[in-house]
């Protein structure tokens, strides 16, 4: 048996979507055991699957030629953003210094239509107001549902990992002519287009990530680095984003909290994505996903 890291992942076949393990930039179908089962059934029941799987044999699975991956979760219930939550881009965007005492600020994504695979598309407008920026971030997916939870208890809720883009639309953010100042700004807008959630390339079961506060996160725009940073550059760690949303409302097996973006957005300097842009994202030992951008 192996000690590669793999990632349950989802691929088109003639009858719909199927579970696989994508390992190696490969994918393998999945065990017998699964056949059936979407990753979002495995979650349900994430206890269960999870000990089945700490035994995955790879070297005894079949291989999937030319396998058509598509997003990893099918859909989760929630998708749950932190904000600032890196030390160097909030030294970037010009704030002050987080503080890590502070709750971490937290918005949602449009689950059922900003998700999207590892090579899908991401249409944007090109309207001349649209200004698209790219964000990289480590997604922690739940494996069991909690409220209240501790943060040194919140590794035993976690089911794995992915990468992820938080792709965000900076130019319409703000309104004008709004009837209070709460309302000037548009997170729905911003945050919550059609397909501004690439996932993937699958879900890196949690013991197969010893520290997830340790991982080299690096984002390329056709092939220029953008971002090139590391978890550790978190201000509020990964378990502590998942104690303090628990707070806020019910986490469920299947929800994923994305934890923030490093240094390197656009942004700052005013460098946005256009029409046939490739965007490439890589976090040590989790994967690689790489999306293009066309014009709605």
């Amino acid at each position: 048996m192996t000690n590669r890291n793999w990632a349950l992942a989802q691929y088109r076949t003639s009858d719909g979507i199927a579970t696989g393990i994508h390992v190696d930039d490969h994918v393998l179908a999945a065990p017998p055991v699964l056949e059936g089962l979407d990753v979002m059934e495995l979650l349900a029941d994430w206890d269960r699957w999870a000990d089945v799987l700490r035994t995955l044999d790879l070297d005894g699975l079949t291989p999937v030629a030319d396998a058509d991956l598509v997003a990893p979760l099918t859909y989760p219930n929630k998708v749950i953003c932190a904000g600032a939550n890196y030390y160097d881009h909030a030294d970037e965007m010009g704030v002050d210094r987080p503080d890590p005492a502070v709750e971490p600020f937290f918005f949602l994504k449009t689950p059922t239509t900003t998700v999207v695979g590892p090579t899908a598309e991401v249409a944007i407008f090109d309207d001349g107001r649209s200004q698209v920026d790219w964000e990289a971030e480590l997604g922690v997916v739940i494996g069991r549902r909690c409220a209240n939870v501790d943060a040194a208890d919140a590794a035993e809720v976690i089911a794995g990992y992915l990468v992820a883009n938080d792709v965000s639309d900076r130019g319409v953010f703000h309104r004008n002519g709004a009837v209070a100042p709460p309302f000037e700004w548009d997170w729905l807008g911003h945050k919550s287009q059609d397909g501004f959630c690439p996932l993937g390339p699958g879900l890196v079961p949690v013991w197969l990530v010893p520290d997830p506060q340790a991982l080299k996160i690096r984002l390329e725009v056709n092939g220029i680095v953008k971002q090139d940073s590391n978890t550790s550059q978190m201000v509020v760690d990964v378990y502590g984003l998942i104690a303090s949303a628990s707070r806020v409302f019910t986490l469920e097996p299947g929800d994923v909290i994305l934890t923030g973006t490093p240094a390197g957005v656009g942004m700052p300097r005013k460098d946005f994505l256009r029409p046939d842009d490739v965007v490439t994202i890589e976090i040590e030992g989790i994967g690689r996903i790489s999306n293009k951008v066309v014009a709605k």
